[in-house]
């Protein structure tokens, strides 16, 4: 890659990480905008990691993949409110812009924009629970029933595709071996400049997948197990979330 094709995806992802930012910052006030809703929508996030632990507990517990189905879990898709690295990021974009790769800046912007979206389904998830009432008691079939009313397969399409892309984002930042020093590097100054938490995102999701080799089996796992949840939660199927292991799935 030339220079001046680096410069154009940095600014490419730059802008990308922009507009997502100020979504999820958007979305994220509109869902904190009063204590019950803050609650409901902790609950409901509560409920889905817990419900990905269930359903990749055999990703979870393979020494190989394991710290990477970890991150997924807590730092891409679960209860964490993600304000605080959002506002490092929005802070000091300019910097970043400067020190980090084009790769390492599309990485943030895809989780962010993954962040975004997740929050947007999850406000439609949290009206419909609560106007069936069962926001305070979230089961299967409760859940079930507001994916379905709320629809948007499209977007829920779409979210699977952000996983699997920032996934290989990841992934292909672990191939490059400047960045783990500079990782190193930038510890105690984060810390001190308070970016703690963005240096901790970027920091646990390059260690995950450096020591997992290709991450290409720990990927396709994750996808092919959430388009059948998805395509069983949308056709109305008993037990939805019950998906029998496929004979080479990686354990």
């Amino acid at each position: 890659m030339n220079d001046s094709t680096a410069a154009i995806e940095k600014q490419q992802s730059a802008a990308a990480l922009r507009r997502h930012l100020k979504a999820a910052k958007y979305l994220r006030q509109q869902a904190n905008l009063e204590p019950a809703a803050a609650r409901a929508r902790l609950s409901l996030r509560e409920w889905q990691a817990g419900r990905l632990a269930r359903s990749h507990r055999q990703l979870l517990g393979s020494p190989r993949f394991g710290p990477a189905a970890s991150f997924f879990i807590s730092d891409l898709y679960g209860p964490k409110d993600f304000s605080c690295r959002d506002e490092e990021v929005e802070r000091i974009l300019p910097l970043l812009i400067k020190m980090l790769p084009a790769s390492a800046l599309r990485t943030l912007a895809l989780a962010v924009e993954l962040d975004a979206l997740t929050e947007e389904l999850d406000s439609a998830m949290v009206t419909e629970l609560c106007r069936a009432g069962q926001i305070e008691h979230i089961d299967e079939a409760a859940y079930a029933a507001a994916y379905r009313a709320v629809a948007c397969r499209a977007a829920r399409q779409h979210q699977i595709v952000l996983i699997r892309e920032t996934g290989q984002a990841l992934d292909k930042l672990t191939k490059k071996p400047l960045l783990s020093s500079l990782l190193k590097m930038m510890r105690h100054p984060a810390q001190l400049a308070g970016l703690a938490d963005l240096h901790q995102f970027l920091d646990r999701g390059f260690n995950a997948f450096r020591g997992m080799g290709s991450a290409s089996d720990f990927l396709d796992a994750i996808e092919n197990k959430e388009q059948q949840v998805m395509s069983r939660l949308f056709d109305g199927v008993g037990d939805p979330f019950l998906i029998q292991a496929q004979p080479g799935n990686p354990h």
